[in-house]
């Protein structure tokens, strides 16, 4: 049986278990808990089909502060865990501040590309390529001609989510009204289903039909409200369409779990740098099953499809919101 080792608490310590080689890699989640059935859920699976897979075992951590993001970043490097690997954009300057000091220790940081450290592999996505073929079927689906989009905590990541989707939504319908929405300021924006579902409400009574949540654990409360309210929604990072089969539009899936997958599985030999995982890597999509089946047309797939080869392909290009700090097709 495959044991995972944790890392709790404000002045935890390392649990280790007899005959665990010290090498073991570690998994330190963002704010929000690794069953936010989103981004840290996605990290999570990774993690899990590695030690499936190979039968190995690692360390992790549910931060419960951003006071633990450099503690445990120092704890896991001091027990000797190599890759560590580190969920969100918020392990940025701890990072910095704590790699140098561990030459000999490898870090994996996704959602960061800006780092100046050599032994960091830093993994971005392509989350508004993603995000315009979902934004494509909002509209295709939308009766109303108004579609929305909830994010989570108001930072230039989630923009981009933002800034993609409307780009999609406009490219089949010009007129369409995108109606945009934070949940907040701060890391709690992450994990406030309840501001998830009023914000939804406020945005179905100016005639949204389609709501698109980037909100980790807040998109919970939008994906419940959405099905309980008869609009259809679209879930993100992880595949959500089973969360209410038949009113998940689809999900904007990004491969977190690959990259983890693929960390993990490198082990020692990570290889480091900065990588961005779009379309043509397979980083990003859009979730296609059983669940949402009834509710994509033959007409959605094709123009999906088509636009996918066309980013991939360069016919079509998608703002990036980090390219301009700004987004033309959506006023957030």
């Amino acid at each position: 049986m495959t044991l995972m080792k944790s890392l709790m608490g404000a002045a935890a310590t390392v649990a280790l278990t007899a005959g665990a080689a010290l090498a073991d890699p570690a998994l330190i989640f963002d704010l929000g808990g690794k069953f936010d059935k989103s981004f840290n859920e996605a990290a999570h699976n990774g993690a899990s089909r590695w030690a499936e897979e190979t039968g190995g075992t690692y360390r992790e951590i549910e931060m419960q502060s951003e006071a633990q993001r450099e503690q445990a970043l120092r704890r896991f490097a001091e027990a000797g865990s190599n890759p560590i690997i580190t969920m969100g954009f918020g392990m940025a300057d701890p990072l910095s501040a704590v790699a140098s000091d561990y030459p000999d220790t490898t870090f994996v940081v996704i959602d960061v590309t800006w780092l100046d450290a050599p032994n960091v592999r830093q993994v971005g996505f392509a989350e508004h390529e993603g995000s315009y073929l979902v934004g494509m079927m909002a509209a295709m689906a939308s009766e109303s001609g108004t579609v929305g989009f909830i994010g989570g905590m108001d930072v230039p990541l989630i923009r981009h989510f933002g800034c993609g989707y409307a780009q999609g939504a406009k490219a089949v319908n010009p007129d369409i009204n995108v109606v945009a929405n934070m949940t907040g300021t701060t890391p709690a924006a992450w994990n406030d289903p309840v501001k998830g579902s009023e914000l939804t409400k406020a945005q179905i009574s100016q005639g949204a039909d389609v709501v698109y949540a980037a909100a980790g654990g807040t998109g919970v409360g939008v994906l419940q409200t959405a099905a309980d309210e008869g609009i259809l929604s679209i879930g993100v990072d992880s595949n959500q369409n089973h969360l209410h089969p038949g009113k998940v539009l689809t999900s904007m899936l990004k491969r977190v779990d690959v990259a983890v997958f693929e960390a993990m599985s490198a082990g020692d030999n990570v290889e480091t740098g900065v990588f961005t995982m779009g379309l043509a890597q397979d980083g990003v999509g859009v979730a296609m099953d059983d669940n949402n089946a009834a509710l994509v047309s033959d007409d959605m797939k094709a123009a999906v499809d088509k636009a996918r080869q066309d980013i991939i392909d360069g016919n079509v290009s998608v703002v990036s919101y980090y390219e301009n700090d700004s987004c033309p097709a959506l006023q957030f």
